[in-house]
């Protein structure tokens, strides 16, 4: 049954709107008429499936918001409460409009007679595969409300981890990002104004200073035109990644990198470790639990691994002796995915896994970062050191000539 926002006056004279649901704008209209007011619009609620009229609009939930409301939803759910129950008090306690109008739609699919996974697949932006295969499985096993609980964990450490990724490598990239505009501005401005003063005299001038005035010069007629080289190379790399083969390629360059490689291939174990516990322990089966697991991968190389291991898992190959072929994951993964066969605790193990590797990515993010702030404090304090002496040589030089 679709669900329609109306706008209506009170017999007080006061406006009013809200969401409600019927078959059709005649019976929404009538629906409002009995609830004694008087309806101004009546307005179907748009489907959130599709992909092209939103493809450049933010989504309604957000990662963070998406667990919170999850967590919100796995509590009523666990408490006793019809899911169509708990649909209606999120819808009533919501403030953000687009959020309200989303799970109003949902909650329509699910009175309708349609299950909850089937409604959270009419909007597939907002709930992506793995979303709705874990709370398929809930829904198939009775466990609904503790299959959100895990699902609501998942998305909260998965955030979390991202979140000290990034903020590990914010204070680094912003002082080279100002370092960079610094030395420019020195090279291009700085230099040239003190240095026309000793450029008119017949001697010769250092080498640093000559150096530096000759960067100076180029910088100032070539600069536009390497931007433009830079920007245009950034776009077509864009463009070639999408082509899956050189994205394929490019990732596995990626993991070559000694510091970003390892960083890039414990956060995708992780995550792929975390998502096939979860999958796993909500009774999904293992194959398409490994198959929606692979989706998650950001980076391609292990994508295709995670792939492969897939087919041989079909074939009959143990999950551990899979994953132990492909040396992109980490070998931990491996070892405790046979360690959890073995025991028949493999979501579990999957589990302590995922949790392992997101310590290890975490120290190695933080490690890095500690370790790059001085080298890049070193680095521009060594570059504004040669420039500052760039300038002062020719001085002291005047000096002594004077003399």
């Amino acid at each position: 049954m679709p669900a329609y926002k109306y706008e209506a006056l009170s017999d007080a004279g006061r406006q009013t709107s809200g969401l409600i649901e019927a078959d059709n704008p005649r019976a929404a209209r009538a629906a409002v008429r009995i609830m004694g007011l008087t309806p101004l619009s009546i307005e179907m609620v748009q489907q959130h499936g599709g992909q092209e009229g939103s493809r450049f609009s933010r989504r309604v939930f957000g990662t963070t918001a998406l667990a919170v409301w999850t967590r919100q939803l796995a509590g009523l759910v666990g408490s006793g409460l019809p899911i169509e129950r708990a649909l209606t008090a999120l819808v009533d306690e919501m403030e953000d409009h687009r959020q309200r109008e989303l799970v109003s739609q949902l909650k329509a699919e699910v009175n309708a007679g349609s299950a909850f996974a089937r409604a959270l697949a009419t909007a597939p932006r907002e709930f992506d595969d793995v979303y709705r295969g874990v709370v398929a499985a809930g829904e198939q096993s009775g466990a609904l409300g503790l299959v959100l609980e895990r699902l609501a964990d998942d998305l909260e450490e998965r955030e979390e981890l991202k979140g000290k990724l990034v903020g590990a490598m914010a204070y680094p990239a912003i002082i080279s990002l100002i370092s960079f505009f610094i030395v420019i501005f020195l090279v291009t401005y700085v230099v040239p104004q003190i240095a026309t003063v000793f450029t008119s005299s017949k001697r010769a001038l250092p080498a640093l200073t000559v150096a530096m005035l000759a960067l100076s010069d180029f910088v100032r007629a070539w600069g536009w035109v390497m931007l433009g080289v830079l920007i245009a190379g950034g776009f077509m790399l864009r463009q070639s990644l999408k082509v899956p083969a050189f994205r394929e390629r490019f990732d596995a360059g990626i993991l070559g990198v000694p510091l970003l490689g390892r960083l890039a291939r414990g956060y995708n174990a992780a995550r792929f470790a975390g998502t096939l516990a979860m999958l796993a322990g909500a009774g999904v089966p293992i194959l398409k639990a490994l198959q929606a697991a692979a989706e998650t991968l950001s980076n391609r190389a292990m994508q295709a691994d995670a792939l492969d291991a897939l087919i041989q898992v079909r074939e009959g190959a143990p999950l551990g002796s899979a994953l132990a072929g492909k040396k992109r994951f980490p070998g931990i993964l491996a070892m405790f995915a046979r360690l959890g066969e073995q025991t028949g605790q493999l979501p579990d193990m999957l589990g302590r896994a995922a949790r392992q590797l997101s310590v290890e990515v975490q120290r190695r993010s933080m490690a890095a970062a500690t370790l790059l702030e001085p080298l890049l404090i070193v680095a521009m304090g060594a570059i504004v050191l040669l420039i500052v002496l760039a300038v002062l040589l020719p001085i002291i030089q005047l000096n002594t000539w004077v003399k």
